[in-house]
């Protein structure tokens, strides 16, 4: 078992959350290495001993982020959409800035092309889809649909438009999908 210095990742953790503030502050694009390790309060190299530069550490970020998603969704097989929602709910609300940041900042159309893959990639193992009333629709339009209205909602819950606790919105959420399915 490899051993993961604590410091090591406190810095990391540190240079991320700076990161992630700043971004909602001032933009990604005003934000610069000086700046990140400041708010870190780590020094130029210990920056540089783990990422190139920001766009390394955006990437890395959205890397970080899809890849938890994916493994919450790995055990999500056998379960209602009301069920994955939540869990999908709760762990967007736990990283609120990030992905709020994400999503309204400059850097959303590259973050929700990522988002959107990850979701209809996921969307892709649930065959039922693609029975029933959507028998001879082509499947890349069933995927389309059903991802974009999911990121829309995602969207609109992480800037506030949609009120609900998440409780609400996942059961909801999931019963208008059942419904086009």
């Amino acid at each position: 078992m490899i051993k993961v210095d604590r410091r090591i990742l406190k810095s990391q953790d540190a240079i991320k959350d700076a990161f992630v503030e700043l971004m909602s502050e001032k933009g990604f694009d005003k934000v610069t290495v000086k700046d990140i390790c400041i708010r870190a309060n780590v020094g130029n190299r210990t920056f540089y001993l783990h990422y190139l530069d920001k766009y390394d550490l955006l990437d890395k970020l959205i890397e970080g982020h899809m890849h938890e998603l994916r493994k919450l969704c790995d055990p999500l097989s056998d379960i209602s959409f009301k069920e994955a929602h939540i869990i999908w709910f709760e762990y967007l609300e736990k990283h609120y800035l990030f992905f709020s940041t994400m999503l309204i900042g400059q850097g959303a159309f590259a973050f929700r092309k990522h988002f959107l893959e990850l979701i209809i990639e996921e969307l892709k193992h649930d065959e039922d889809i693609f029975k029933g009333k959507n028998e001879g629709i082509s499947e890349a339009l069933i995927l389309a649909f059903l991802g974009s209205a999911i990121v829309g909602v995602v969207e609109t819950y992480l800037m506030k438009g949609i009120p609900d606790p998440i409780e609400v919105l996942a059961e909801q959420l999931g019963m208008l999908l059942e419904r086009h399915l």
